[in-house]
């Protein structure tokens, strides 16, 4: 009898390459995703997000390097392991004139899933349970996705990967999106690779991020890592790191604070009040010779690492 192993990762991938037309679109990337975690993959267009999501889907073939699915790199093993996942890649395709429940009853036909109880189930949780015989053409582009969605999860994934689920959607429909995909994660236990352009709403759903830029991956980096980075904060120059430290400790009454060279100190307590900073140093006779607000978001960083706009 076959011993399921516990998986720590969902996708590891190995120096994964595609080349197209003499040119390497994805080189040699490798890309780590543990299970649980919400992958936010970051990229221009054009860089490679959609190509890599093809190779790890099945839908492109792979001209070097290796995948490993739930920890099994091997041909039935990744058989195996794709079965276990579900795709939402670029724009979902409808029968317009079928309801959500019929093109969702197609779904299940497709794939062999018995019974029929898993449609309601789904459309219940992606928010379509009341759409009863309206046809699919007179949803709204929220709708769709979210019909999407509930389309790629049918089968009850391990692992769902998102192209650009967000595209198009306005405010709302971007809020609904995110929070269907945090109670996914959340309460269904489901990893997911989800590419987009929108890197502030990334930021408020992603627990790791992997950065690519022209078919390399260029970082990968846990959300605490990237918190720590973009810490906002006073940057402050001194004559007087000794006597800047008092003020800080024994004034301020804080500890939230680091110490870098130059006797330069990041301060990440009145960073909305640097007048009172500057004031009580001066009072200490302190001489300020440099004050700044530090920190940046995930589009700062994000455009420090590969430059240029999105």
């Amino acid at each position: 009898m076959k011993i399921n192993k516990i998986s720590d990762y969902t996708l590891r991938t190995n120096k994964l390459s595609k080349l197209y037309k003499g040119e390497y679109v994805v080189k040699e990337v490798s890309m780590n995703i543990k299970k649980g975690d919400i992958y936010g993959f970051i990229g221009k267009n054009g860089a490679g997000k959609t190509t890599l999501i093809r190779l790890v889907s099945g839908l492109a073939t792979i001209t070097s390097g290796s995948i490993e699915i739930f920890d099994d790199s091997t041909e039935q093993g990744i058989v195996d392991g794709r079965r276990r996942i579900g795709a939402l890649i670029e724009t979902p395709s409808f029968y317009p004139n079928m309801t959500a429940y019929e093109n969702m009853e197609l779904i299940r036909f497709q794939k062999g899933i018995p019974g029929k109880s898993c449609i309601k189930e789904k459309l219940d949780l992606v928010g379509l349970g009341d759409t009863n015989k309206k046809k699919v053409k007179d949803f709204s582009l929220g709708m769709k996705q979210r019909l999407g969605v509930a389309m790629a999860i049918i089968g009850d994934p391990e692992f769902l990967i998102l192209d650009e689920p967000t595209n198009g959607l306005d405010p709302i429909g971007i809020i609904e999106m995110r929070e269907l995909l945090k109670k996914l994660n959340k309460e269904k236990g489901i990893t997911i690779l989800i590419s987009s352009h929108i890197l502030s709403e990334l930021y408020q759903l992603a627990t790791c991020y992997g950065i690519i830029n022209k078919g390399k991956l260029v970082e990968e980096i846990r959300q605490s890592e990237l918190d720590e980075k973009c810490k906002k904060s006073l940057e402050i120059k001194v004559d007087n790191i000794n006597k800047a430290v008092w003020v800080i400790e024994n004034i301020f009454e804080s500890k939230n604070y680091k110490i870098f060279p130059e006797e330069t100190i990041r301060l990440y307590d009145f960073i909305d009040d640097p007048g009172y900073v500057s004031t009580s140093f001066a009072k200490e006779d302190i001489v300020i010779r440099q004050l700044s607000s530090k920190g940046d978001d995930l589009e700062d960083y994000f455009m420090s690492l590969v430059g240029g706009r999105k």
